[in-house]
């Protein structure tokens, strides 16, 4: 079979426009530099266009799923997921409030990124892409219907939602993955151009740095408290999970790691039946790495441009970005893309911003997947412990063997 070229890997084209966008930044005639710039303005307004349909046709059919026939032992999977992504966030907070003020001091000669509608240099028009409802309405309809489906009979609605989430996501796939590239091309060139790019470079130096140490932070602590929990060593049963993580590391697919991922969790004790139902349900829900990815961009951006950050308003977008990340598309660069409403509604993102977060959530994408990966082992190791206590006492409810692959939608 052959293989792929390199250029087909979404990384490569992500890093190329990025380089080619700074080089290109430093030659272009204007006439063609505000082009690209155009193209970014139109890619921008679609994007801003398609972000409520977006969280409406993944987040509802996503609680939908999570609800209906899922069981306890799914809802207590769920609820651990959910804990340990929130806390990746608030880990990840402390650590951006308390450090980037020294570490990014020597950026904060910038007010602000200019928006490239703002700047001097600007596209040749643009066009208005209203969107059919703000983000927080999408939010809150979508929290509105997953739930309902859960508590009415019959199946017509769930079955409506999981035609528009198969619709939303070829978009993301056929249309807003493939032009992300040339889009990041275009906004680099435009920093570049503005003279602020050496600003962005040394800025997200240090936080790729800086989010590459607490992901081994967070996954130690993972597992002590998963060690502690069971008895067991962190250590053996971190050193279990390696294979799984460096096979997301290449793959930066979750789904495509679950293999690997099952193997080590039996090698660390958790019955086949226990791993078969934890492992695909944590790959689909369980995100503490890219949350922690999130958080530390966009603080970062935050400090940067000069804008003030609410510490209670901020533990709210983490508490939103956990529920989000339930719902991101299994798509490379998924989890920024269904994160990007949340960034725009609840921090005022701007497309510069946004274009920002993308190009280096993307750039150590497949660190964040590992590091998801990984935490999914520990989850697997606690819940063998919960189902097999409550399975010895006779109070188990269902068997987690009957809850089978089909009971999570497509995992990343």
């Amino acid at each position: 079979m052959s293989k792929k070229p390199l250029t087909s890997h979404l990384l490569v084209r992500v890093l190329l426009g990025i380089v080619l966008g700074v080089a290109c930044g430093l030659f272009f005639p204007e006439p063609l530099a505000r082009v690209f710039l155009t193209f970014n303005g139109l890619f921008s307004a679609f994007l801003g266009f398609i972000v409520p349909l977006l969280i409406v046709g993944l987040v509802t059919p996503a609680i939908g799923d999570l609800g209906r026939g899922a069981g306890k032992w799914l809802g207590v999977t769920a609820a651990i997921a959910y804990a340990s992504t929130v806390l990746s966030g608030l880990l990840a907070f402390a650590v951006a409030r308390a450090g980037y003020p020294w570490l990014l001091a020597g950026e904060r000669d910038v007010d602000a990124l200019a928006n490239p509608e703002e700047s001097a240099l600007a596209g040749f028009f643009t066009l208005e892409m209203e969107p059919v409802f703000g983000v927080m309405t999408a939010l809150l309809l979508a929290f509105c219907l997953g739930v309902g489906i859960t508590l009415i009979p019959g199946d017509t609605l769930h079955r409506s939602m999981d035609d528009l989430r198969r619709i939303i996501m070829r978009i993301v796939e056929l249309v807003i993955i493939p032009l992300l590239p040339l889009y990041i091309f275009g906004m680099f060139m435009g920093l570049t151009m503005n003279g602020q790019i050496l600003v962005v470079v040394a800025t997200f130096s240090k936080v790729v740095l800086v989010a590459l140490a607490l992901s081994v932070v967070l996954l130690v602590a993972q597992y002590v408290v998963a060690g502690i929990y069971v008895g067991r060593n962190p250590a053996t049963l971190l050193k279990n999970m390696l294979p799984a993580y460096a096979t997301a590391l290449g793959t930066s697919s979750s789904a495509a790691t679950i293999p690997v991922t099952l193997r080590c969790a039996e090698a660390n004790g958790v019955r086949p039946s226990v791993a078969g139902f934890v492992i695909p349900l944590s790959a689909t829900i369980h995100l503490a790495g890219s949350t922690l990815k999130i958080v530390l961009f966009s603080t970062a951006v935050m400090t940067i441009t000069g804008t003030a950050i609410d510490d209670v308003a901020y533990v709210g977008f983490i508490l939103m970005l956990g529920i989000t990340m339930v719902a991101a598309p299994g798509v490379p660069g998924g989890a920024i893309m269904a994160a990007v409403g949340l960034l725009q509604g609840m921090l005022g993102f701007d497309e510069t911003a946004v274009a920002l977060m993308i190009a280096t959530y993307i750039a150590i994408d497949s660190f964040g997947t590992a590091t998801n990966v990984t935490g999914d082992g520990a989850i697997a190791v606690v819940m063998n412990k919960l189902i097999g206590r409550h399975t010895a006492t006779g109070s188990a409810q269902e068997s987690p063997a009957e809850l089978t692959l089909s009971d999570a939608h497509t995992a990343r």
